[in-house]
């Protein structure tokens, strides 16, 4: 039935949909970004559209159908690396998000002029060329919405996570503090006073950094790029749709406008041959294999001493193997039952019977690689989201979750005889990938019928909320409550005078008359 609903689907897509131009902004140097940005616009080329994506990394997998070209932003991925290689990421995990989010709004304010300033983005705007639509990544770059306004085209945001302030913003979506945690908060939908308090005290404290200063630099950045635009704020909400890369196997459930569109999962592929040694290694190992990878950012390599001690002596202490992606040629220390290599294919190792374990830093694509091969986890979240996402792995029971700072033999042995021992948590990693399997039509054929459906009804602007034309206090009710407020206070001082008037008539003493003899 759902191959039938699948076909269907793209049957009706092809009929209704010619061949579009679509252009993708997608500006941010991580590989993970990366990775989504070209799923989705590959997704859209296979069905036969025209391409253009604006990208740090040449994608060398170019798809067969469709056009696909690609405006590489030359020198960012070497920018990036020099960025990098000035901090330790690992050193992040205790920096409170009240300055970690100032941090990565000043890095992507960087960030968002580098791309427009860049030679090859500013012959595009130049170029005279015409879209029907542009996508871009929403990562707190609002300048880049000048792309959407400059080609006269719709504009669709593509959120690499689940929905959030910065862009429950731009479309009027609620989401009540009382049970939507932020995304830099470890904390489940159901919250203890202490944590509502925290989350509401960080969505006031983003909301004024992002109207006080964040927008406005932008609107500077806007208008010298764009100064033939559309209005900077008219721009900012004039938004078609989003794409979310989300789904309620992998997130929390949280409420949605019509023009949000969950397609979490739309970036896995079907499993390709793995390399013959890794299928040798992971076909041998019959005794189970734990695989252990930190992601494309997190370097394991950057794991002080005697962290990285806390593995090996615990992985030595293990009849299974382990498949560690460790990135330099020698793994100090390394016993014999640990396989390392610069780079591993990780959904193919993930879909192999043997692999029972899945030991990462949590994040989403990570997370979501291993719902979808219904693998138990070990979290190591470090920073971003992925504290909420290990938070959602312990409550929905597929896997433990351990704090970077409390990283041990002792715990790591815990943990993993807990995990491995107890099935619960296979059982349960199997039923959250059923969750995920459980669609209509696959993640990216419905990114595909919303991208066609926003260009056959010219930005579909009949799925917007009127919230969006709301100034903040109208749509917070500020007024509203403001004029209740005012309301009961006269009120409060009228029963106040009346109450006070009767009072002291009462308690008037009488005056008795005197009889006359």
């Amino acid at each position: 039935m759902k191959i039938f609903f699948s076909f269907l689907l793209i049957v009706v897509t092809l009929r209704n949909s010619k061949c579009a131009k679509i252009l993708g902004v997608f500006p941010v140097p991580a590989r993970s970004h990366c990775i989504l940005g070209n799923s989705l616009m590959k997704g859209l080329a296979e069905r036969g559209h025209d391409v253009t994506i604006i990208t740090p990394y040449t994608e060398k997998n170019l798809p067969k159908k469709g056009s696909y070209k690609q405006i590489e932003l030359t020198e960012f991925e070497g920018l990036h690396d020099r960025r990098r290689t000035k901090m330790n990421i690992f050193e992040m995990e205790e920096t409170t998000p009240f300055l970690f989010i100032p941090f990565v709004l000043q890095l992507m304010t960087e960030i968002t002029e580098e791309v427009l300033n860049h030679t090859n983005v500013q012959k595009l705007l130049k170029s005279g060329e015409k879209f029907d639509v542009v996508i871009i990544e929403q990562f707190m770059n609002e300048a880049h919405k000048g792309f959407a306004t400059h080609f006269n085209a719709p504009m669709i945001l593509l959120n690499t996570i689940g929905a959030n302030i910065w862009t429950n913003m731009l479309v009027a979506n609620p989401a009540p503090t009382s049970y939507v945690p932020d995304l830099f908060l470890s904390y489940s939908s159901h919250m203890t006073f202490r944590e509502r308090l925290t989350n509401t005290a960080l969505y006031v404290y983003c909301y004024i950094l992002f109207h006080a200063f964040n927008f406005p630099q932008h609107a500077r950045l806007y208008n010298e790029y764009f100064p033939n635009s559309l209005p900077y704020y008219d721009a900012l909400y004039n938004v078609s749709l989003v794409l979310l890369n989300s789904h309620p196997s992998l997130n929390q459930p949280v409420p949605y406008v019509p023009n949000m569109i969950d397609i979490g999962g739309f970036h896995v592929q079907p499993t390709k041959t793995l390399p013959h040694d890794l299928q040798k290694f992971l076909d041998e190992s019959k005794e189970g294999v734990i695989y252990f990878s930190m992601g494309s950012n997190l370097k394991s390599t950057e794991l002080p001493p005697k962290t990285r001690n806390a593995f090996l002596n615990t992985f030595a202490k293990m009849k299974m193997k382990i498949l560690w992606k460790w990135e330099e040629d020698v793994l100090p220390g390394q016993p014999k039952n640990v396989k390392s290599g610069k780079w591993l294919p990780q959904q193919e190792i993930l879909a192999h019977p043997n692999v029972k374990l899945f030991i990462t830093h949590g994040g989403l694509l990570s997370t979501t690689e291993t719902i979808y091969h219904g693998v138990p986890v070990l979290a190591i979240p470090i920073m971003g989201d992925q504290k909420l996402n290990a938070e959602s792995i312990v409550n929905e029971g597929f896997g433990l979750s351990l704090g970077y700072k409390e990283i041990s033999e002792q715990t790591l042995t815990q943990k993993l005889d807990e995990l491995l021992n107890n099935p619960k948590y296979a059982k349960n990693a199997k039923k959250r990938s059923e969750i995920f399997h459980d669609r209509l039509v696959g993640p990216i054929e419905t990114a595909v019928y919303w991208v066609e459906y926003v260009i056959r009804h010219r930005g579909a602007p009949h799925l917007k909320v009127a919230g969006v034309d709301l100034p903040w206090y109208k749509y917070m009710l500020l007024d509203v409550i403001g004029v209740i407020f005012i309301a009961l206070v006269f009120s409060s001082y009228l029963v106040y005078k009346v109450t006070k008037k009767i009072c002291s008539l009462c308690s008037k003493p009488k005056v008795q008359k005197v009889k006359r003899s």
